[in-house]
């Protein structure tokens, strides 16, 4: 890959650039919030093939080869470590449909990952699909390619995973002491749903785990409450949550009492599913004030847009589309009573580019509790990332941003995904210095603490 790459065009910024890009290049990484499972990392078992480790839990890379009339069975989505000649396959499916992510990031990501990782110089093709396969998978039989060795080759400081608040969390206790601090993060929606299918049951789950009595609304608070306290420690810094809007509401007792009463009763009419979700949300805010817990939030996705490949393939398998969210006026009842409680940091996503600089920023730049979430999912892209640098720091500065989050269930693509970023925001920093906004010097101490400093404060490490 050209040394050069995702830096300004101009010799001048370009040269800028590329100085405070070295500054950071082996920084520590820092990843807050990502999706790797922490089983794999507590065994330590050996990746199988190259498909298990860049095509089955990839959806960025298997709805694109969807895109192109692919079948997802074919690339095992949703399924164990394909076996054998299936496992072939699927890679003989990327590497000959490697056109499709042209000018894409996950054509970069990629790219970083075969070359940093195992040292491959040929691009994938229909011609060097099996080379490359058996090079991978010759490379994943060494102990320098088991996850753990990885793990600490790609210089992860911190890596968060995301987990059920009844999840027994034994992989994270496995972990502990290891040279990377892996935490678990709360992330709570599907207990927040009354209308979504299976809310009972989960319910009944979270108070096993909580050792509580759920049968009302104030044992079910509880039972959140308590398996916020078993993840905090559990070394958690965060919750996280995704609903369809970012309305945060409160009802008073009664009223939520009547709504959960319903709820497990089955009666629950839906605009008082949606009153109940919304009050949570604001509950949610409230435990963070009280234990600690960074709130992040990224509203606004259509979950599983395709009914045929959600029964077939399951959730989280690449048909999640964003929709236009609003956060001004939805955020407005937490921030007036949360947004500037010492103890609140509310991070905001959005996969809804257009609120960035008309929202997120203004809140960030005014309310001391609120951090502007960097691009992320469809929009972790270096021209939306661009967009985002020149629009949300003009309005709400550097330290309002939330640092980079990867988000990611490819494990090899956070040393890529992180990469990227530092390029980009050394070339924007050193667009900032040629124009004599910033003094170089002033630009590095910018970038150190947007690649490391930045993502310790937010998430309070």
């Amino acid at each position: 890959m050209h040394p050069d790459r995702l830096f300004p065009a101009d010799p001048g910024v370009r040269g800028i650039a590329r100085r405070l890009y070295e500054a950071v290049r082996y920084a520590p990484i820092v990843s807050p919030h990502g999706h790797v499972d922490p089983r794999m990392l507590a065994e330590d078992t050996p990746f199988p093939h190259a498909t298990a480790l860049f095509v089955q839990p990839d959806h960025y890379v298997t709805r694109i080869l969807h895109s192109a009339g692919i079948g997802l069975a074919e690339l095992g989505v949703g399924a164990p470590p394909l076996p054998g000649d299936r496992a072939r396959h699927a890679w003989r499916l990327l590497c000959s449909h490697w056109h499709l992510f042209r000018g894409t990031p996950v054509r970069y990501w990629l790219e970083s990952e075969l070359a940093d990782v195992f040292d491959v110089r040929e691009r994938p093709s229909a011609a060097t699909a099996d080379a490359l396969y058996d090079t991978i998978g010759a490379q994943l039989t060494q102990p320098s390619h088991r996850p753990r060795a990885l793990l600490e080759r790609f210089g992860i400081e911190f890596l968060a995973t995301t987990d059920d608040p009844a999840d027994a969390l034994e992989h994270h206790a496995a972990l502990a002491g290891l040279g990377t601090r892996v935490v678990p993060t709360f992330r709570p929606d599907r207990y927040l749903e009354p209308a979504q299918p299976g809310w009972r049951d989960a319910v009944e789950r979270l108070g096993v785990a909580a050792d509580a009595d759920v049968g009302s609304y104030k044992g079910y608070v509880a039972a959140l409450e308590a398996r916020r306290q078993t993840f905090l420690e559990h070394g958690a810094v965060s919750a996280d949550h995704s609903h369809a809007d970012a309305i945060a509401e409160p009802l008073d007792d009664t009223e939520a009492e009547r709504l959960y009463a319903d709820a497990l009763a089955g009666t629950l009419r839906p605009e008082g599913a949606t009153a109940f979700r919304r009050h949570m949300m604001f509950e949610m805010a409230r435990m963070s004030c009280d234990d600690g817990l960074v709130l992040t939030l990224h509203p606004g996705i259509r979950r599983n847009h395709h009914p045929g490949t959600l029964a077939a393939f399951g959730p989280d398998s690449g048909h999640d589309i964003p929709t236009a969210v609003e956060f001004t006026r939805a955020l407005q009842p937490l921030l007036a009573r949360f947004g500037t409680h010492p103890n609140l940091h509310l991070v905001l996503f959005t996969v809804d580019a257009t609120v960035f600089s008309r929202e997120i920023a203004p809140l960030a730049g005014f309310y001391p509790s609120v951090y502007a979430g960097v691009p992320w999912w469809f929009l972790d892209n270096p021209g939306a990332i661009r967009s985002f640098q020149e629009s949300v720091t003009e309005i709400a500065g550097f330290t309002r941003l939330s640092g980079f989050i990867d988000d990611t269930r490819a494990f090899c693509s956070i040393p890529a995904r992180h990469d990227m970023a530092r390029r980009l925001d050394a070339a924007h920093l050193a667009g900032l210095v040629a124009a004599h906004r910033l003094d170089e010097e002033e630009a590095a101490d910018t970038l150190r603490a947007l690649v490391v400093d930045q993502p310790r404060k937010v998430f309070k490490l």
